[in-house]
């Protein structure tokens, strides 16, 4: 990085002339850096990022494993069995807690690691001058002396002095606490200048709004003024989710229920004339039995899972509550363009004065023609000559353009944005190319596409200096007032003439761009909006086409069936954008209801609000119109994903419930305002996390529907003998290893279960949704009530038979654990599977392993517990003959209806009870 007494012997860069400052760094603003110059500089200075704040240490966050409410519980359990010398128990009863907490504190670790991991893969890039040639490159790898160019959307990379600026305007405010976008300048500033009012400085950290502008790098990494203020910008990873927090509050609530009965119970005892350390020995064993020790773990276990299931489908989790927020979405409001569409544009057919044009070819390859519509399907090719009409309207696809073609291995590709590099590619198939007109024609200066402008202006020199202007027909047409024929004479506008094949190109699902020019005074060596407001001269259309992506197709008809629906919003002409619409099934009830954002702004909240949930295409809608939308949406109590790529967008994405931001084609604003990243930029993907989404909370729900009727019939077996002052049937250092050691070990392999064939067949979660619904109430009662008399019977049963009461009690823990099997294969898909493998199909044991290794490790520690005598002394169990293993194995058959009544009440997949 860069050393801070290096920076101090320089003068403030702010103070003096930028070419003052080019020159200190010994750069070049023409050509930048060279490669090597790059790799000496990277070598001495360092990557540019912000050094981690150190974090937690490992003891500390061993420690915070323990800081859990029902865990007090258990220490202080310990500790009153010391304090009774019963060492034992109070080293078995500290002992589990202490391994729970290590395995909670390697499981998050791992978890938070995994989460760390996948947000630093979401790199943000440059576009840095380099050897003559712009390229984009991670900002880390910016040194010193780099010459940057910066427009609307991106995130600055470093700070940087200006030297050149078009309209350009940034947030600060992360920095400097100034709300309002910042006007920037290139002139020096008084040496006294404040941070907040350095307008020829973009600070590492703050957001491009608008306009554009071009700089060299003077400081990166910990050098810059945010590395100066705080050592680190980065986000501290955390597992809290509106689940998780749930699960705390219900642990509290817990927590006093079971103090309060805990204590009733001793209370109770002891008047009976039981004696105190038996019944304080019950309390602790009620205590500890209804606690869930092990769900938090697998929860959080599952969640991150969930984050990492989704990163491989191209959907990366910015912010872990989007996973929950996945799985009950109710409507996904996309983007056409990149996320729809192939976002490959082909420029297809150009209309000049009263004449269209048809062209050959695919994709940014110049291989093709331009050739002249006749009568019928007759084409005439102009190769041999352009005529001036068509000419113009080619070179003002090259000239008014950011963007440029790049081949690689034969494969071209687009480095900008593909609707300009398909104007590059159409102008190259008449042999213009994009280098030798842009040297012809010298750009002076440019207004960069702006959407609530819908156009983009350059001014170029040359024997006449002239302006072009390129943008949606409705922006153009209002500001031209004459066209140009065939032959380049300039007529009054045949405006009903042109809309009239706007209206043609898009019903063929058309984009179309209008283009113009307006000569100027050979003095104007800059051009601003009020340039243009009138007076140009139309030059033509262009109609492009980007063709629906086949996946995200299907995928828009797979949301619809899981009752999400699915609402495109574009910049496109209303035609172009319902006939893609129809071509992908982008309906409601069977009709393509598409508005546009003018009629939307004639329109008050209450029918805004009516109309947004009835349509289904929203075209030329304005960013701050997409807010309107969400938050219409939102009024009628649906969930709302909404995607979004523009600087304009993060309104609307920071109000949705989930937003989400292109990967490739976005900017940096809209990434950092949502919750999920497409790293491929398709709706597919957003589908795929959808289903991700909806299998995490189905397997979360698994493992509650699991854990927690266990603890109901330990704590019902417990209570009910200390009632009856009868033998415990269970201890409560054999509870804490059922709960801690045999709970989690089973019940972990549930976050790995894979998705239901049914599961985006069903409608989207309430996420109003209580923690324990009604039906998983009924279905733990059921289960709690069949391992109370599963407990008590085989215990009763076994001490009157054998007279053994560790015997019984090994007997009894055995014969639940036996049952469980049993009903963790009812709720789990490798039941499903062994059920299609007995009738002749195998698939259905797939990815199904995670549950069978659970399965065989329970049954292994189980036969540990009762057959090792360090084990019967530690936790006061009798080693079992084998016919006393059969004997604990037959529970296992009046668990099978037990647990299709359970399946019944409230099913585990999306998929019958019956079924299952």
């Amino acid at each position: 990085m860069i050393m801070e007494k290096e920076q101090e012997s320089y003068v403030n860069y702010y103070e003096i002339p930028y070419q003052e400052v080019i020159e200190k760094l010994t750069t070049d603003a023409e050509q930048g850096l060279s490669q090597t110059e790059v790799s000496q500089r990277y070598e001495q200075y360092g990557a540019n990022e912000l050094e981690a704040k150190p974090g937690k240490p490992w003891w500390l966050r061993l420690l915070l494993q323990f800081n859990d409410p029902l865990l007090y519980i258990l220490l202080i359990a310990g500790a009153v069995k010391a304090f009774m010398e019963s060492w034992t128990n109070a080293i078995v009863i500290w002992g589990v807690t202490v391994l729970n907490a290590v395995i909670g504190y390697v499981q998050e670790a791992k978890a938070e690691s995994a989460i760390a991991s996948l947000a630093k893969s979401v790199t943000t890039e440059a576009t840095v001058l380099r050897d003559g040639k712009q390229v984009r490159v991670p900002s880390r790898e910016l040194v010193p002396g780099d010459i940057v160019t910066i427009a609307s959307g991106d995130k600055v990379p470093a700070d940087i002095r200006l030297f050149k600026v078009t309209n350009l305007q940034v947030d600060e405010s992360a920095l400097t606490g100034e709300s309002v976008p910042v006007e920037k300048s290139v002139s020096p500033l008084a040496g006294d200048t404040v941070l907040a009012d350095r307008t020829n400085m973009c600070h590492a950290g703050s957001f491009v709004t608008s306009g554009q502008g071009s700089g060299v790098v003077v400081a990166i990494a910990n050098a810059t003024e945010v590395g100066k203020i705080s050592k680190s910008m980065e986000e501290s990873v955390t597992l809290t989710t509106p689940l998780t927090r749930k699960f705390a509050k219900f642990s509290k609530v817990l927590l006093y229920i079971i103090l309060a009965i805990a204590t009733f119970t001793l209370i109770v005892g002891v008047a009976q004339g039981q004696d105190l350390p038996t019944m304080f020995d019950a309390a602790v064993a009620l205590a500890v039995s209804a606690i869930p020790e092990g769900l938090p773990a697998v929860v959080t276990i599952t969640l991150a899972i969930g984050v990492n299931r989704m990163a491989a489908r191209n959907a990366i989790i910015r912010k872990l509550p989007a996973v929950e927020s996945l799985g009950s979405a109710t409507v996904i409001c996309s983007d056409k363009t990149g996320t729809l569409t192939e976002n490959k544009m082909t420029v297809q057919r150009i209309d000049i004065a009263d004449e269209h044009y048809v062209v050959s070819g695919t994709g940014y390859s110049p291989n093709g023609e331009i050739a002249l519509a006749q009568h019928g399907s007759e084409e005439a090719s102009i190769t041999d000559g352009l005529n001036p009409a068509l000419q113009e309207c080619l070179m003002a696809g090259i000239l008014c353009n950011d963007s440029w073609l790049e081949e690689k291995g034969g494969d071209w590709t687009v480095i900008g944005d593909p609707t300009e590099g398909a104007l590059i590619t159409v102008a190259s198939k008449v042999g213009l190319n994009q280098s030798d007109v842009n040297k012809e024609r010298r750009r002076l200066d440019a207004i960069p596409f702006e959407s609530q402008y819908q156009y983009m202006a350059t001014l170029h020199g040359g024997d006449s200096p002239i302006i072009y202007v390129k943008g949606s027909v409705e922006a153009i047409l209002k500001r031209c007032s004459q066209e140009i024929t065939l032959r380049g004479e300039k007529i009054p506008l045949q405006r009903e003439v042109i809309e009239k094949s706007v209206e043609e190109m898009a019903a063929q699902g058309l984009r179309v761009l209008a283009f113009a020019k307006k000569e100027v005074d050979s003095n104007q060596k800059s051009v601003d909006h009020e340039d243009i407001q009138g007076e140009l001269v139309f030059l033509g259309l262009q109609g492009m086409i980007d063709p629906p992506r086949e996946e995200a197709t299907k995928a828009v008809a797979a949301c619809q069936s899981a009752g999400i629906q699915v609402k495109m919003i574009t910049g496109d002409h209303v035609a172009t954008a319902r006939a893609i619409a129809q071509k992908m099934g982008i309906q409601k009830e069977g009709q393509v209801l598409a508005l546009t954002g003018q009629q939307l702004e004639h329109m008050d909240k209450a029918k805004i609000v009516h109309n947004v949930e009835k349509g289904s295409v929203f075209a030329r809608v304005a960013p701050a119109q997409k807010l309107q939308l969400v938050e219409g949406l939102q009024s009628q109590g649906e969930i709302v994903a909404m995607t979004g790529d523009g600087v304009n967008d993060a309104p609307a994405l920071k109000q949705a419930d989930i937003g989400i931001a292109m990967g490739q084609g976005g900017t940096e604003v809209a990434r950092e305002a949502s919750d999920m990243l497409l790293t491929d930029d398709n709706f597919a993907s957003i589908e795929a996390a959808v289903e991700e989404g909806r299998n995490v909370y189905q397997n979360i729900r698994k493992a509650i529907a699991f854990l927690l009727p266990v603890n109901g019939g330990e704590s019902m077996t417990i209570l009910i003998s200390a009632l009856l002052v009868r033998d415990l049937p269970i201890l409560a250092i054999q509870v804490l290893w059922l709960n801690m050691i045999n709970s989690v070990t089973m019940t972990v392999p549930l976050a790995f279960e894979p998705k239901t064939a049914g599961l985006m067949q069903q409608p989207p979660r309430n996420p109003n949704e209580p923690l324990i619904t009604g039906k998983l109430l009924r279905r733990i009662g059921v289960v709690s009530l069949f391992n109370w008399i599963l407990i008590f019977g085989v215990f009763e049963w076994a001490e009157a038979v054998t007279g053994d009461i560790d015997l019984a009690r090994t007997m009894a823990i055995q014969a639940l654990v036996a049952a469980r099997i049993i009903y963790l294969l009812s709720i789990s898909q490798l039941g499903v599977g062994l059920v299609q493998f007995i009738r002749g199909n195998i698939s259905g044991l797939a990815n199904t392993s995670a549950i069978a290794v659970g399965i065989l490790a329970a049954v292994a520690l189980q036969i540990l517990f009762s057959q090792v005598g360090l084990m019967n002394v530690l936790f006061e169990t009798a080693s079992l003959s084998w016919q006393q293993w059969l004997l604990c194995l037959l529970p296992m058959l009046p668990m099978i209806p037990t647990a299709m009544l359970a399946n019944r009440i409230d099913p585990p997949n999306p998929k019958t009870a019956t079924e299952n």
